[in-house]
């Protein structure tokens, strides 16, 4: 079955739409129907499926998702024992554990089978900008 893995630069914290590579990718496989899988490589980086035609909702839900799990220099996360690698390390944890790390959408005549307004995002948790690795692979 087909397999092959992008890197996305992120430049912190946010959502990158990488739908287009998913595309490509399925268009390039030349598979009628069967089962596309995104997996990122990291514990601090998620993906999402989501609107992707209003950018508000990229906002919106960026927003909520810095007001759910703060810095851990904020009060509310006293209790947070993981700090070695930064106050943004483990909320993009708690943030990844939240969300998911892999997705699968059908394949039907070739193409993903996503909504009309749905698109697929990697969900970047930290504060620096990373280079994340996602797999791609179909299955039947």
């Amino acid at each position: 079955m087909p397999q092959t893995a992008i890197t996305i630069q992120t430049s912190g914290q946010g959502l990158y739409e990488i739908t287009g590579h998913a595309d490509e990718f399925v268009r390039r496989a030349k598979v009628e129907t069967g089962l596309f899988t995104a997996f990122v490589r990291h514990t601090s980086a998620s993906l999402v499926i989501q609107e992707n035609a209003d950018p508000d909702v990229k906002s919106d839900l960026e927003a909520f998702f810095a007001r759910l799990v703060p810095p851990a220099t904020d009060a509310s996360m006293h209790y947070l024992v993981h700090r070695l690698e930064g106050p943004d390390d483990m909320p993009a944890h708690i943030k990844s554990a939240l969300t998911q790390t892999s997705m699968s959408i059908p394949i039907g005549r070739g193409a993903l089978l996503l909504g009309t307004w749905q698109g697929l995002y990697l969900f970047e948790h930290r504060d620096r900008p990373h280079r994340r690795e996602i797999v791609f692979h179909i299955g039947a």
